[in-house]
């Protein structure tokens, strides 16, 4: 690496770190550093790169306070579990299958079963080992997707708010039970997540995480918000008007009216957007932004085609892209699926009188929307 030369009257300061001031820890070691590597999952600095030195004793000396640097930026917001891991993910499905029960008990009290007497009855073992399954798969691919506890509220609010929308719009469902069912989703994931697993560093607000000044600017959480708002709002609006009528006339044979479809207005369903477009952005923007450059970016430069396999070119050409850029694909790409396959379910299982080319039609709706979020978002951010 190339070497910097500065006076030797030129003194090292703050020796001593402040692990609650972890902003402050690198700044003994500024002028050494080349480089700064942060973690692709949580944004935590994960390696200081110091250059050469011309006298050897301060490069030394550099090294080790950037080690120290490392580890206080670095500490951890809270701590993991200390279950043994393989007891944690069954607990996880535990608690979460408790919660949603536990709380669905309650709304069917308070609401005199509203939400129970509009859904279908699931006399099928074979329907209920369906969306058990499916309720699961979400679990697990948060879980071991690294995903914390806020992650998970986002996207289940994108994946079950699909379907209570639908119930709220056409099935004359009250907008507080309608409500109140998201919370649950949403709860039955957060609670158990939230016990298991810390917050991440971008959801914690750690001063190690990278573009730190951009994940907390209240200008850009607003304007981001407000885009993905946008785009759900038209995306929405532009189905209720040219394929959504159809599809409840040919596929919902139990609803009550379509009406709600061509009456629909941008004023009448910007409020409802607005949540979709705030957890949208919490669970696709912000991680994506807190996503520094990290040691893996480094191997793009050094690939080769020409000594290159096969193999390692195919996975260059389809996965050869910064961890940032992964970042916003996987995520975009799990909010779709997750809210086209839920919605989907949800659908087609719990409401009566509906076809599999309904369900379809309404779930790609929301896939769409998702999908377009994510491109949007993923402009706005740019590339580093």
């Amino acid at each position: 690496m190339p070497t910097l030369r500065r006076s030797a009257k030129r003194d090292v300061v703050q020796e001593i770190l402040n692990v609650d001031d972890s902003a402050r820890a690198i700044e003994p070691v500024a002028t050494n550093l080349e480089s700064i590597i942060t973690n692709p999952d949580d944004g935590h600095i994960e390696a200081l790169g110091v250059v050469n030195d011309a006298q050897g004793k301060r490069e030394s000396k550099g090294k080790e306070l950037a080690k120290a640097a490392v580890a206080a930026v670095d500490a951890p917001v809270a701590k993991r579990s200390k279950l043994p891991a393989g007891v944690q993910f069954p607990l996880l499905s535990l608690i979460s299958f408790s919660i949603s029960s536990l709380l669905y008990s309650f709304l069917n009290e308070w609401t005199g079963s509203e939400l129970a007497n509009v859904g279908k009855s699931l006399d099928s073992w074979v329907e209920v080992g369906v969306l058990a399954s499916w309720r699961i798969t979400e679990l697990a691919l948060g879980w071991f997707g690294n995903f914390d506890s806020l992650d998970l509220a986002g996207l289940n609010l994108l994946a079950h708010g699909p379907t209570m929308y639908l119930l709220s719009t056409f099935y004359n469902i009250s907008a507080p039970t309608a409500i109140a069912a998201v919370a649950i989703e949403m709860a039955s994931t957060f609670i158990p997540f939230q016990l298991l697993r810390p917050l991440s560093g971008v959801h914690a607000g750690a001063k190690g995480v990278a573009n730190r000044e951009i994940v907390t600017d209240v200008p850009i959480a607003i304007y981001t918000t407000l885009l993905s708002t946008i785009i759900y709002s038209i995306t929405i609006f532009t189905a209720m008007h040219l394929t959504v009528p159809q599809a409840l006339v040919l596929y919902f044979q139990d609803i009550p009216s379509v009406e709600p479809a061509y009456t629909a207005n941008y004023v009448g369903i910007l409020p409802v957007m607005l949540a979709f477009g705030f957890a949208a952005r919490s669970f696709i923007f912000t991680p994506f932004a807190a996503t520094g450059p990290t040691t893996e970016d480094r191997k793009l430069d050094e690939f080769d085609p020409v000594t290159a396999t096969l193999g390692e070119t195919l996975l260059w050409n389809l996965w050869g892209y910064t961890t940032r850029a992964k970042v916003i694909i996987s995520r975009t790409l799990v909010a779709i699926v997750v809210t086209g396959v839920n919605t989907y379910l949800q659908t087609y299982i719990t409401v009566p009188g509906v076809e599999s080319a309904g369900a379809a039609s309404w779930a790609s709706t929301w896939a769409v929307a998702v999908s377009l979020v994510g491109i949007a978002l993923a402009l706005v951010g740019g590339e580093e």
